[in-house]
């Protein structure tokens, strides 16, 4: 009885390990994405992944493939993009996912290049993005306090997250499906948050983890910049640099989410700059200290269309210095240096993924971070910190030449086939190239006074704006009446009585009587303005009109919901006979918008419900002025802009789409200067454009226009010259080429791969644009030449037939190469002499 007892006890043992057992290898089969330590593992395999953020809304459609195309040409695996709560959901259960707003259909595109894609769902997201991507009816959910534990939010987020995930489930989006998304992440950023919080923020993010796992996706789930990130989560970096980052616990692969390629463009500020040595430097530093995901942010930064750009005065360009530009063109020598930076990762992929490296150092700034797998790959990397000198160095018996700040790559321990501090790739110079100057304007004159009718509210005292306008428009006008009494003293003097009114922000207008009494806006350190001006008024009823304008939302801050905008007062007149009056609390009028919003004058429709003028009657330099004109579509498939430099502020519309806010009369202050790529970066460095407007070119995506009779809609609130507006395309005008003695070429890549770099001489490339010939060469030296690309000039030493193999190879020519070595240029002009080439050519 007992031996039959033990037979079926270990009968049912064995049965229940063989469920166990094959559930587990059922589960991995079906679990395509995991990770241990090392690496993201997919369909078995840890891969070392190069990603980029291109984000949907900030394109166009018609865009999408050329940019994931260029992504992939680029050595990207993966393409990240958030998605954009307060665009998708703009009321509570009605969604859009049309046009710029279709993520399936980018999704789907990305799938179809053969990438993967990284899905943040956030649903927060920062991103300069209005309101952080949260739809601003959020706001007003009654007891909501935001990200948070707080119910109401957690149950309208839950909401949202269930939403897209169940969106991507039922097209077979997930990896485990068949599809490209490869991860996703829940919140953003929110370890500063939790830190200020304290207990609710960490009952939260523990909520907000459980809550995504909860949904099954098949795929890891990552937070970044959170450090208590629980376990089930992935943590990663955010930054500039991210190579001492580590993750929370030991089981997590080490990934940095957003390596920020530069920075974003805010009205008031100048437009930041990352050289491409030190972004190659900072990625290849990440990568040899056991990094095995990186993605770049942005990649291509893309256009805040309409008012999605957030406050602080945040521009309608995100371009980022990102390797592919606002308008689609590659950010040359960017987009390049990184490409053959990817290919060096990867061809070092077999020992990162299989082995820890091992560091030694060289000498005192300089390390080797040596990489062997079992199956005798082998991967170096040699590094050296000094941002002011090169050295040499030895590994291995063989001597290397390290430029300051930079790290050279060595896969196979031997041959270095990469510096970050040497780029081979072309450079290039875009060119804004007018097409039309002449349009022909028609204006009307925006209402500055009004007489009580049904679309205004009234109250005692000051309301906040978007109370009351739920960001419908950046407009708000508070009107209320001023009683001058007859004996007032000062009627009888030359300056009537002082007016000051304090606003929350972001730019006043002030009228009296329908006349223009004063403009005020805030500033980068402070959006909240001050009025301070005398009043023309006169006896009698006097008109006061309050023009409060919002530059963006709030994006980010703990609790920013609480944040206001617009007049809060005290709006106060002093100078009267009976000393000072205070008018915060007396009857005001409130109307939300212009009334050329109202009558969707950027519209060919509705343009036709007001009469223009035009000729001698336009009215020019005047505030609050619409302007209107039509024009044809250009030939050709070159990217265009409007150049609105002869205009101050406002917004732009081509067929009724928005173009964004205009403003160029905000000029930029910084600390421009030299830029040098060693040392480390901030965004205080590298900055461009002092003294000119932050932005000047705003895009105009030739899929908005039709062939003829487009209709463009200027308005301009500060009183600019639209003659001064012209259509203008974006060009690569001219094509460079800079190749150290000695330096390898990417463009014979299967040379690498065979391991026979060593043998190989470097090439100089040059390539202009599809349906672009090189017409012409500007320079040429071989030797130690001076300047960059656009300001070449010859060094003391020169080889005499520079020209000559760049004559024969490439004018007509879409591309060309030619070898750099002594006897294609006539000889060694300077022997014992460390030399380069340099070539400049004009694409037409």
């Amino acid at each position: 009885m007992m031996n039959s007892l033990c037979a079926k006890t270990m009968s049912t043992i064995i049965i229940l390990t063989l469920m166990v057992l094959f559930s587990f290898i059922n589960s991995l089969v079906n679990a395509a994405v995991t990770y241990d330590d090392k690496a993201i593992i997919i369909n078995g395999n840890r891969r070392i992944l190069i990603s980029g953020s291109i984000h949907y809304p900030r394109s166009t459609p018609e865009m999408w493939p050329d940019l994931i195309q260029k992504a992939k040409d680029g050595g990207l695996d993966v393409v990240q993009t958030y998605v954009f709560w307060n665009v998708h959901e703009p009321s509570p259960g009605k969604y859009n996912f049309e046009g710029r707003y279709d993520l399936v259909k980018f999704i789907k595109l990305v799938q179809q290049a053969g990438i993967y894609l990284h899905l943040r769902i956030g649903p927060y997201i920062c991103g300069e993005w209005n309101f952080g991507g949260f739809p601003v009816w959020l706001k007003y959910v009654p007891g909501i306090e935001f990200r948070t534990d707080n119910e109401p939010f957690k149950t309208a987020m839950q909401g949202f997250v269930e939403k897209i995930v169940n969106i991507m489930k039922s097209e077979k989006l997930f990896e485990p499906q068949g599809g490209p998304i490869i991860m996703s992440q829940i919140e953003n950023e929110f370890g500063p948050v939790e830190w200020q919080i304290g207990s609710p923020g960490k009952a939260y993010s523990k909520w907000a983890a459980e809550m995504a796992v909860g949904l099954q996706t098949g795929v890891p789930w990552i937070m970044c910049k959170q450090e208590s990130a629980p376990d089930q989560i992935i943590d990663t970096c955010n930054g500039f640099y991210c190579h001492d980052f580590h993750p929370n616990r030991p089981f997590k692969p080490k990934m940095w989410t957003e390596i920020w390629t530069g920075w974003y463009t805010q009205y008031g500020g100048p437009i930041l700059r990352r050289p491409a040595e030190d972004l190659a430097f900072a990625v290849a530093r990440f990568i040899q200290n056991n990094g095995s995901f990186f993605n770049y942010y942005m990649y291509h930064g893309g256009t805040n269309f309409g008012r999605t750009a957030a406050g602080l005065f945040v521009a309608t360009s995100y371009d980022y210095d990102a390797p592919i530009d606002e308008f689609g063109l590659l950010n040359e020598p960017k987009w390049g240096h990184l490409r053959d930076l990817h290919r060096a990762i990867k061809l070092c992929e077999p020992a990162l993924v299989s082995s820890y490296p091992s560091v030694t150092w060289l000498g005192k700034n300089q390390e080797a971070h040596v990489f062997r797998s079992y199956s005798e790959a082998c991967a170096a990397f040699l590094s050296n910190y000094d941002p002011q000198h090169s050295v040499k160095v030895t590994f291995q018996n063989t001597e290397y030449n390290l430029p300051p700040w930079s790290i050279s790559i060595l896969p196979d321990c031997k041959t270095a086939v990469y510096n970050t501090a040497r780029i081979s790739s072309q450079s290039s110079q875009v060119m804004m190239t007018v097409l039309s100057n002449g349009l022909s304007w028609q204006s009307y004159v925006e209402e500055t006074t009004f007489s009580s009718d049904s679309d205004m509210l009234s109250t005692d005292g000051l309301w906040e704006q978007i109370n009351v306008t739920r960001d419908a428009s950046d407009y708000l006008w508070y009107m209320t009446e001023v009683n001058i009494s007859p004996d007032e003293g000062f009627l009888n003097k030359e300056q009537g009585p002082l007016l000051t009114v304090m606003s929350a922000g972001h730019a006043l207008h002030v009228f009296i009587n329908g006349q223009l009494s004063g403009t005020v806006y805030g500033g980068l350190e402070n959006p909240k303005v001050t009025f301070s001006g005398n009043l023309e008024l006169r006896a009698g009823i006097n008109k006061l009109s309050l023009l409060s304008v919002a530059v963006g939302l709030p994006n980010v801050g703990t609790h920013y919901e609480r944040w206001n905008a617009g007049v809060l007062g005290p709006v106060i007149l002093k100078g009267l006979n009976e000393g000072t009056r205070d008018l915060t609390w007396q009857r005001w009028n409130y109307r939300v918008g212009l009334k050329g919003e109202l009558l969707n004058l950027d519209t060919i429709t509705g343009s036709y419900s007001v009469e223009w003028v035009e000729g001698s009657l336009l009215a020019l330099k005047q505030p609050l002025t619409w302007y209107k004109t039509i024009f044809n579509a250009p030939d050709g498939s070159d990217p265009l802009a409007l150049d609105m430099g002869s205009m101050g502020k406002g917004e732009v519309w081509i067929n009724g789409e928005s173009i964004g806010r205009h403003w160029p009369g905000y000029i930029a202050k910084g600390n421009c200067g030299d830029c040098s790529y060693a040392g480390k970066y901030n965004e205080n460095k590298c900055q461009t454009n002092c003294g000119q407007p932050s932005q000047k070119w705003y895009h105009v995506p030739r899929s908005w226009l039709k062939p003829s009779g487009n209709i463009l809609v200027v308005f301009e609130e500060w009183g600019g010259d639209p003659n001064g507006i012209s259509l203008v395309q974006r060009t690569t005008g001219k094509v460079c080429a800079d190749i150290y003695d000695g330096q390898p070429s990417f463009k014979n890549w299967h040379m690498a791969l065979s391991r026979k770099y060593n043998k190989m001489q470097p090439k100089a490339h040059l390539s202009c644009p599809p349906g672009k010939q090189i017409s012409k060469l500007e320079f040429a030296s071989y030797g130690v030449p001076r300047g960059i690309c656009g300001n070449y000039h010859e060094g003391i030493c020169h080889a005499h037939k520079s020209y000559d193999a760049f004559q024969k190879n490439c004018i007509g020519h879409q591309s060309c190469a030619v070898t750099v070595a002594d006897e294609v240029f006539g000889g060694d002009p300077c022997p014992g002499t460390n030399k380069k080439l340099s070539v400049q050519a004009v694409c037409s």
